[in-house]
């Protein structure tokens, strides 16, 4: 897996995580989003961008297909990896849940990793986590 880099400053704006009423404040303009497939047990990985427009979904990747995470036609495989350029328009607010069938959401930046609860500093567990561009 290669991360996205986390570029800083420029943009003026943060990653904001919501979850169980804690607000966390990440100075970051790109992460990346990896999980595991609650079904398959198959990685995914979304590469996104902080804007004033909201998260914009730049890349996604999936280790495989099936149970309804099958890539899109225009997708290439790249080192085992199905990949594609989503096209939608930034979004506002990005929602994650957690089914608890395959392990916690993991954000990326600077070539590492934490897990939502590291993030936040407790077991996020079932809670939903809401995700917004937010001012530092």
């Amino acid at each position: 897996m290669a991360p996205a880099p986390a570029h800083r400053g420029g943009s003026g704006l943060s990653l904001c995580l919501a979850s169980a009423g804690v607000v966390k404040t990440l100075s970051i303009a790109a992460f990346t989003l990896v999980w595991t497939h609650s079904i398959e047990k198959t990685g995914w990985q979304e590469d996104w961008r902080v804007t004033a427009q909201g998260l914009e979904l730049v890349q996604a990747r999936v280790k495989g297909s099936g149970a309804g995470m099958e890539p899109p036609p225009d997708a290439r495989l790249v080192d085992g990896w199905f990949q594609w350029q989503p096209g939608r328009p930034p979004m506002p607010e990005v929602v994650l849940g957690n089914s608890g069938a395959a392990g916690e959401w993991r954000l990326c930046t600077d070539g590492k990793c934490r897990t939502l609860s590291e993030i936040f500093g407790f077991r996020i567990g079932s809670n939903v986590t809401a995700m917004r561009a937010c001012e530092p």
